[in-house]
């Protein structure tokens, strides 16, 4: 599987955001069945220090990354710096105890997986959270750098996808079954029309996808990924073809004009820039009365969707809508 970069300056990335609902549902999901079978989920110190190779990786990190940040360390054993790095990684690994998962990996055994992440050199230190992938540094570096990477890391793995890390347990058997893989779960219902909605929006055809979107929640209104989804294609579909410098000019040229500032809105947030759009539209929400604000009031709560309720730009958001409104 070929990783993606993920952006931690807080820009948002619509396969991010999707990846971050679903691996927040994947990390309450197992808690939930650890606390049902009557145990903790709890890991021996030992297993936060795995071996990772290519038949393994799949598991090892793209599915552990839904639980866990994971920490990816390239090395070689005729790597000098590697000797160097590596231990500090381990020790920090425990350290942090069950809030990354370090995973090491033997470029010279696993050439593919080297290749796939573009590694020109080694020592290569990578992060997988919510199967996302990102560059921590490269060379050999200082613990204090290292530490203030991992609390980055570990920040934004809470605060954007929901992940709080494993739970430790130093009498816990090594290799338990808290370290053990899950076993595949069954297709849900909604797989296929799922499936189907990923490929048409790949396929850049984004009416297929939201009738898609929209026929799950029809049998389920609840559906998370399908709202979520929808949410997205709906937004990429109203900006397709927008002039972006024709959109803005009007926008700043018409400050009234409500329609001007929703579609601005859009292309902030396409563009990653979340509190521009928010902001725009709540002094909107200021400027007008009756039909107009209610329009823009719920393009507002449509652009949260697709940032995700626990997003702290959201939460802050809103409490500048209420303010705006009451």
């Amino acid at each position: 599987m070929q990783p993606r970069n993920m952006s931690m300056s807080g820009v948002v990335d619509l396969a991010a955001v999707k990846a971050a609902q679903e691996a927040k549902a994947k990390a309450e999901q197992t808690r939930a069945e650890a606390a049902r079978q009557g145990g903790t989920g709890a890991v021996s110190p030992a297993d936060l220090v795995i071996d990772v190779d290519e038949a393994g990786f799949e598991h090892d990190v793209l599915q552990r990354s839904a639980e866990v940040p994971v920490v990816i360390d390239f090395w070689a054993e005729w790597c000098q710096p590697c000797k160097q790095l590596s231990p500090v990684l381990e020790r920090l690994a425990v350290e942090y105890n069950g809030r990354f998962l370090l995973a090491k990996i033997d470029v010279d055994a696993n050439q593919m997986l080297m290749q796939q992440f573009g590694i020109q050199g080694i020592p290569a230190v990578f992060a997988v959270v919510a199967g996302q992938a990102l560059p921590l540094f490269q060379g050999a570096a200082g613990e204090q750098q290292i530490r203030q990477t991992l609390d980055q890391l570990i920040q934004v793995a809470e605060e954007r996808f929901g992940l709080t890390g494993l739970t430790v347990d130093p009498d816990a058997e090594p290799g338990g079954p808290a370290a053990a893989a899950a076993a595949p779960e069954p297709a849900g219902p909604y797989d296929a029309l799922l499936e189907a909605a990923v490929q048409a929006l790949d396929a850049g055809d984004l009416g297929g996808a939201i009738r898609a979107y929209q026929s799950v929640l029809s049998d389920d209104p609840g559906n998370t990924e399908a709202k979520l989804g929808l949410a997205q294609a709906e937004l990429l579909q109203r900006v397709q073809g927008a002039d972006p410098q024709q959109v803005r000019k009007e926008a700043a040229e018409k400050p009234r004009d409500v329609q001007a500032q929703i579609i601005a809105a859009d292309l902030d947030l396409v563009g990653g820039h979340v509190e521009d759009a928010f902001g725009r539209l709540i002094e909107t929400v200021q400027r007008t009365a009756g039909d107009d604000r209610d329009a823009v009031r719920r393009r507002l709560l449509e652009l949260f969707e697709v940032v995700g309720a626990d997003d702290p730009r959201v939460v802050g958001a809103r409490r500048a809508l209420a303010r705006a409104l009451f």
